[in-house]
């Protein structure tokens, strides 16, 4: 799975992520990760571990669904020299790799019935034996999980262990699927852009407004990482300044009907924060543009973008201008000259993602 470098987003279900990650990296309880495929799973386990009092030792991840059964047992728990055909000599798995450190099962649905019946007495014992060995091995690793299968389904059917199921889920994380997160999916696609056009060396000013649209009315099934890859697609394909639809080889989806109802409260949080994203999307963070399309004054304008923070992506929005008393600046005679039609106006870049993990908290 691709790492990213920061977990970014400004809706109320990353934030609750967010707030969540913090709480668990103080603590030593296995956390159980849900969520779609490339909601972010491990990344979300890498900042667990990062903001943890096992940040200074390994963090250690293991797909158990990528690795053939006949060798997954190896790979986490080691084996001695001659335990099988071919093992010529002692190994030890990722289970003793990670000491000090924290291991990070992923896809651990995929677990076969004897590996869970050995990880459970590990969550249990802090012990386990290698392949072939008969020393008790004691290892001080802190146990990460995450799963895009129903472990509870998985459960009726025989296939999960339930005990297995209820250690490893005393903590439980669910990360929400890209189509939840409103704005974030242009907030992640600038941010995005901006590593990818740094990478390919391409100077690519922002997205036309019509991507723009694309961007929000997609249904992203692959979550981020679907997002991630588009976008450096688009990066590689672009012959011009601006990502084009074409360039994301995405069409305009109908929205889809929803029956369910929000709060006033919510439906009004939620609208907002949307036209302040489109705002500073389409205007590249000039304020006094953004304040007179949205039909607010500026230092209405100012407090909002606090509210929802988003006031670092739009470089003018220094703390003189959003606390200061004292006289603003004024804006230039290009500024403050008419305004940037939708038709001819690129997206531009923000410097910093809206909401991001601290690095220690």
């Amino acid at each position: 799975m691709e790492i990213m470098d920061a977990m970014v987003g400004a809706s109320p279900a990353i934030c609750a992520v967010f707030d969540s990650v913090r709480k668990m990296a103080n603590t030593e309880m296995p956390v159980l990760i849900t969520g779609e495929t490339g909601t972010g799973k491990e990344l979300t386990a890498q900042a667990i571990h990062e903001r943890s009092l096992r940040k200074h030792g390994p963090f250690v991840p293991i797909n158990c669904g990528a690795i053939p059964e006949t060798l997954l047992e190896s790979e986490l728990f080691g084996h001695e020299r001659g335990a099988f055909t071919g093992a010529i000599q002692q190994k030890k798995g990722k289970l003793e790799a990670a000491d000090g450190g924290t291991l990070f099962l992923d896809e651990i649905g995929d677990l076969l019935p004897a590996l869970q019946v050995k990880l459970l007495r590990f969550l249990q014992e802090g012990t386990f034996e290698r392949i072939g060995g008969q020393e008790t091995l004691h290892v001080d690793a802190r146990v990460l999980a995450a799963t895009n299968v129903d472990l509870k389904t998985a459960i009726d059917k025989n296939h999960f262990r339930e005990d297995l199921y209820y250690r490893l889920g005393v903590l439980h994380i669910h990360l929400p699927p890209l189509r939840d997160r409103g704005e974030d999916t242009l907030l992640m696609a600038m941010i995005f852009l901006k590593q990818a056009a740094a990478t390919y060396r391409k100077q690519i000013q922002g997205y036309t407004p019509q991507a723009v649209d694309v961007l929000r009315a997609y249904s992203w099934p692959g979550n981020v990482r679907e997002l991630s890859n588009r976008v450096r697609r688009a990066v590689v394909m672009a012959e011009g300044t601006e990502i084009t639809p074409h360039d994301l080889d995405l069409v305009i989806e109908e929205l889809q009907t929803v029956d369910s109802l929000d709060s006033l409260r919510e439906a009004h949080r939620r609208i907002e924060m949307e036209l302040l994203v489109r705002a500073i999307s389409l205007h590249r963070g000039n304020l006094t543009r953004m304040a007179r399309d949205l039909e607010v004054s500026r230092s209405t304008l100012y407090r909002k973008l606090r509210a929802y923070g988003l006031e670092k992506f739009v470089p003018a929005a220094t703390p003189l201008s959003l606390g200061s008393r004292g006289k603003p600046k004024k804006s230039s005679p290009q500024e403050s000259a008419g305004g940037m039609s939708r038709e001819s106006t690129p997206v531009d870049l923000p410097l910093e993602p809206a909401h991001q993990l601290p690095q220690s908290v």
